[in-house]
């Protein structure tokens, strides 16, 4: 990294400061009519070392326990398996040589922008009145907020809120700091301009801090800053990949190795069932797509994309526009869209037979193209037959209201399916999808009110 202007960049350190040996981390559910116990497998075997001098970047999708990582290398919340280790002995219990930043500003309305940092050294008793004054004005200094000392959260903006969540998590001067999505809840100018003087103060070692580790869902952010990026993948949590960042003096520019792997990490994320390092390999060999590897993944129930049915036509139209077939990382920055918004556009047409994502594109199949040329009955009817084809939750409830005498069956019967592999919550999540696109298809009717779902031509029967 970058000290000034008249020394060297220096790489990370081969020194390990913090690690993950074999992390698991499940919940137990109380499930089904007999509250039965079902554990939900949040993170799989993590194994990932933090050397000094680097800037992680850990990313993935929604659902791959990003922040649930962040929480157990601090130490805020414990492994079911596994163990952290901090310069080779094995800890547990909040990390003393750790301080977090988080997504959200977490400041005391009521105290000033100083009484705020100095929450910070409240742990630290040794440190005395005066002491800690002059570490909490050092650190309102180093991060840009001189002069509003003694103004209170209310009177600043939100990237100026943030700025007094930097100085309160480095006033303690951590060995190690943590990020978690720190720049997601600011506007997008507001972001770069803090991005940008975070690395500044990273690459001229202005912070005291030896390790950087930021949870991230922006792509382009976790290349921008990080020396090292790990892709998460989802149910469970898992180690996809690990990437070598590029030269810190490249960083912020536009050139040919950012955007390659930039392009490399869609490709990796958009295609969940492939093994990462034949992606990989095919990148660095210039040999074309990677073989199809059989499904990997360890869910045994489909999982549905909490999409809308109109972005997906939407985004049909958009493509088909562009002859079928488009960069993601393209599509994400023309859309202004995070991978945890893009990503499930992605899963959804693969998973209806819209489209295939491939080496970093999207690519339109012909029913995908059908969809994009349809009129408003056409795209119906279109979904309907890939939806009975595909999904299997709404084959499920079409073929358990079949059955039915009275064509009709309570959503507690599907949701005590859907319970024996998701938590209580996602699985009602994955209901609800489920009845927004089977409403959509007009394959079936939903009552909110009494939870009954039905054939509509049932409701016409009652009716008359």
């Amino acid at each position: 990294m970058a000290l000034n202007n008249s020394r060297k960049i220096e790489a990370p350190s081969q020194v390990i400061i913090l690690e993950a040996a074999g992390i698991y981390k499940s919940y137990v559910n109380q499930t089904g009519a007999k509250a039965e116990a079902q554990a939900t497998t949040v993170l799989e075997n993590i194994q990932l070392q933090i050397h000094d001098g680097e800037f992680v970047a850990i990313l993935g999708p929604s659902g791959s326990g990003k922040s649930t990582l962040l929480r157990i290398l601090s130490g805020l919340i414990p492994s079911s398996r596994g163990e952290i280790r901090y310069h080779g002995e094995t800890v547990s219990g909040p990390n003393p040589h750790v301080a977090i930043v988080f997504q959200t500003f977490a400041l005391f309305p009521w105290l000033t922008v100083l009484e705020n940092v100095e929450l910070g050294l409240e742990s630290q008793p040794e440190i005395s009145k005066t002491q800690r004054m002059k570490k909490s004005l050092n650190a309102i200094d180093l991060i840009g907020l001189d002069g509003f000392e003694d103004a209170y959260p209310k009177e600043l903006s939100g990237g100026m809120r943030q700025r007094v969540g930097f100085a309160r998590a480095l006033v303690v001067e951590p060995e190690i700091l943590f990020m978690d999505e720190p720049f997601s809840a600011l506007d997008v100018l507001t972001a770069g301009n803090l991005r940008t003087e975070l690395m500044r103060l990273w690459r001229e070692r202005k912070i005291p801090t030896k390790s950087i580790v930021m949870v991230t869902h922006n792509i382009e952010e976790s290349v921008l800053m990080a020396d090292k990026i790990v892709v998460m993948g989802h149910d469970p949590g898992r180690v996809r990949a690990v990437l070598s960042g590029i030269a810190i003096q490249e960083r912020g520019k536009k050139n040919p190795e950012s955007e390659a792997l930039i392009d490399l990490v869609y490709t990796i994320i958009t295609q969940p069932d492939e093994d990462a390092d034949e992606i990989i390999a095919a990148r660095m060999k210039k040999s074309g797509p990677a073989q199809k590897s059989p499904v990997k993944t360890s869910r045994s129930y489909q999982f549905l994309p909490h999409i809308q049915i109109s972005t997906l036509n939407g985004l049909a139209e958009l493509i088909a526009r562009r002859g079928g077939k488009e960069d993601l990382s393209v599509l994400g920055r023309e859309l202004q869209m995070e991978i945890d918004d893009l990503l499930p556009l992605v899963e959804a047409f693969e998973i209806l037979g819209f489209g295939e994502a491939t080496e970093g594109d999207l690519i339109l199949t012909a029913e995908g193209q059908r969809l994009a040329e349809g009129n408003e009955l056409e795209d119906k009817e279109i979904f309907r037959e890939q939806a009975l084809q595909y999904v299997e939750l709404i084959r499920l409830i079409k073929q358990t209201l079949d059955k039915d005498p009275r064509r009709e069956t309570e959503e507690d019967a599907i949701l005590s399916k859907l319970q024996e592999y998701f938590t209580e919550d996602e699985a009602r999540r994955q209901l609800d999808t489920a009845v927004s696109w089977g409403r959509y298809a007009e394959l079936f009717a939903y009552d909110n009110e009494s939870g009954l779902l039905y054939l509509e031509d049932t409701a016409a029967t009652q009716e008359g």
